[in-house]
């Protein structure tokens, strides 16, 4: 009986063959007849065919394409199509147990045979690589392999791959953020010996913000975690700060619980110059941040506003030509000018509220001008400083990140309308004490 043919063999290029590999590619297409079904059935003969085909020079990166294609063959979660992973579910004669072994017995192949070159293979792929290497407990070399060459890669990772659940039973998070943490530093060490360009360190901080917005959702997400993988990379990697900014918003309010010293130190990793106009407004209007900040965004988009003015084409500053109005449109002018009104808007308010705040100060301080606590008022009084000037100051001791310490090196609380009204009511039964600043 005549044995029937193999059937046709799938070739699978990682790229359309250009000019220059024509001839390369027509010595190539011999080599993807030794894929048959003998060889995908059987890994140990696939093991030995894609060695043959290395000993022969055949490019990595199709090399690493075929290993990527044939890989789903056994283990259909590397495909990326989750129809095609859970609609192959294992034997009912075989045991979980055996299923697993058989997973990580793939798994280690695989990594084995990959080849050694950079960018060859797939960086979404060897996520998916990682994510399943994990699961079923690989050995830890092979971990390790596989974390270095997605480190190498990670520019090129996609959102959804990133989120890897985490399989340890000590991680109190459903993502594994400790994973994605190692990966970044890992990254962020090649960016600071100079592998990697500018533009791979900003497309991977927006994926990092973006995946900080994703796990700020997990309850179980420490502060520690958070700020662990916020500081992986360096300050000059993002361009805006909205993205940071989106996740730290999106973590306070799915922690209500966080203590006002742990806002004040999560928010001090938001560059507030960095903000869009847009960020800054839902920023000065947001109250789940600390007043320092708050009040820090209003002095930058004042700052902004004041530079706007110095160089504007009216300004005497202007000296580039073409600058003038002529250069915008009526819309462009409008908007500006918009812009520009609500930030005036803004500083007025900030000022109309640290005005009530002296005057309350003041009555305060009138009422207990007989104990010793008016000791610092009179000191003011004494320099011929007002009211106005103080503000000034301790506005300025805020920006720059100081602390206001009173007479006994205590730190001050935060002047505002409602904490001196709080102040006014308790005064009435407890001596008026400064308690240290926690916002």
């Amino acid at each position: 009986m005549e044995k029937p043919p193999s059937p046709e063999p799938v070739t699978v290029y990682a790229n359309p063959p250009s000019h220059h590999h024509q001839e390369t590619f027509a010595g190539e297409m011999e080599y993807y007849s030794w894929f048959d079904e003998a060889s995908i059935q059987d890994m140990n003969y696939f093991v030995k065919t894609i060695t043959g085909i290395k000993s022969k020079g055949i490019r990595p990166d199709l090399i690493g394409s075929i290993i990527a294609h044939y890989a789903s063959k056994w283990l259909p979660d590397l495909s990326g199509n989750v129809s095609a992973a859970t609609a192959t579910p294992p034997p009912p004669t075989e045991s979980v147990t055996a299923s697993v072994m058989k997973k990580r017995f793939f798994v280690e192949t695989l990594t084995g045979i990959l080849p050694p070159e950079k960018d060859s293979v797939p960086c979404n792929f060897l996520l998916r690589l990682l994510r399943t290497a994990k699961m079923v407990g690989a050995n830890q070399n092979y971990l390790t392999e596989l974390e270095n060459r997605v480190a190498w890669q990670l520019d090129q990772a996609s959102l959804k791959e990133l989120m890897i659940p985490s399989f340890s039973h000590t991680c109190g998070t459903l993502l594994d953020v400790e994973l994605v943490t190692r990966l970044v530093k890992k990254f962020a060490g090649l960016d600071s010996e100079g592998v990697k360009t500018g533009a791979a360190l900003v497309k991977v901080a927006k994926l990092v913000d973006s995946y900080l917005a994703e796990a700020a959702i997990d309850g179980g997400l420490t502060l520690p975690e958070l700020i662990s993988l916020a500081e992986a990379l360096p300050s000059h990697a993002r361009t805006t700060e909205d993205g940071l900014y989106r996740a730290i918003d999106t973590y306070l309010k799915a922690h209500p619980q966080v203590m006002k010293q742990e806002r004040k130190e999560l928010c001090r990793l938001i560059d507030s110059r960095k903000l869009s106009p847009e960020a800054a407004l839902h920023a000065a209007q947001n109250d789940r941040l600390p007043v320092r900040s708050i009040t820090r965004v209003l002095f930058t988009e004042q700052t902004k506003l004041s530079r706007h003015v110095d160089w504007s084409p009216s300004g005497s500053h202007s000296s580039e030509p073409g600058s003038g109005p002529q250069c915008l449109s009526k819309r462009e002018m409008n908007v500006q000018q918009a812009e520009i009104k609500r930030l005036r808007d803004d500083v007025l308010r900030l000022q109309s509220e640290c005005g009530a705040m002296h005057m309350q100060m003041e009555r305060l301080m009138e009422k207990k001008s007989s104990g010793g606590g008016s000791k610092g008022f009179f000191r003011w009084k004494r320099l011929g400083l007002g009211p106005s000037i103080r503000g000034s100051v301790g506005v300025e001791k805020m920006m720059n990140g100081e602390e206001e310490v009173g007479d006994n090196g205590e730190e001050l609380e935060p002047r505002t309308p409602g904490n001196m009204k709080t102040r006014l009511v308790k005064g009435r039964t407890t001596p008026s004490r400064w308690r240290k600043s926690m916002s």
